[in-house]
């Protein structure tokens, strides 16, 4: 009998709050990823870090996707099998999938970078967006948007 993944309990790990300042979110995948033992320890305890991390291909015309600099903590109670913290790690998506986002890549000139990671159930996640970088005058928008909202915000409040 095989489990829902809509019934998995899931447990947010860590969270890229940076990405949603930097870019501009245009879709976002759900994609499985290849761990080692003791980078699976590792993340139960939190020790990840998704700052400057970024997924994408590791060959011009290969069909696997991977997630670079993406920092697991080394296990503190690991032997000499510990893993490497920043080693690129491939990405479960369906072919269908990493074709359409080679394409969107390719073409429009965007970026995929990791939104969050988490447990699902047993297995680890990654949230992936297909995002293109903000420009100067886009964050300080987005910037006087959010004080504009804060101030409505402390207005009503009182």
């Amino acid at each position: 009998m095989v489990e829902d993944y809509k019934e998995r309990e899931i447990r947010l790990i860590s969270k890229n709050r940076r990405a949603y300042h930097d870019y501009i979110i245009a879709q976002v995948y759900e994609a499985g990823i290849v761990l080692q033992g003791t980078e699976v320890k590792s993340l139960r305890n939190g020790k990840v870090s998704l700052q400057d991390a970024y997924a994408g291909f590791q060959y011009k015309n290969d069909e696997e996707i991977y997630i670079f600099n993406l920092h697991i903590n080394q296990y503190d109670h690991g032997n000499r099998y510990n893993h490497e913290p920043k080693r690129p790690r491939k990405l479960l998506l369906n072919l269908r999938e990493i074709r359409k986002l080679k394409a969107q890549v390719a073409e429009k000139g965007m970026t995929i970078i990791p939104l969050s990671i988490y447990f699902s159930g047993p297995y680890v996640k990654v949230e992936l967006g297909l995002a293109k970088p903000k420009r100067k005058y886009d964050k300080r928008e987005s910037n006087k948007k959010k004080e504009t909202d804060r101030e409505i915000r402390r207005k009503f409040r009182i």
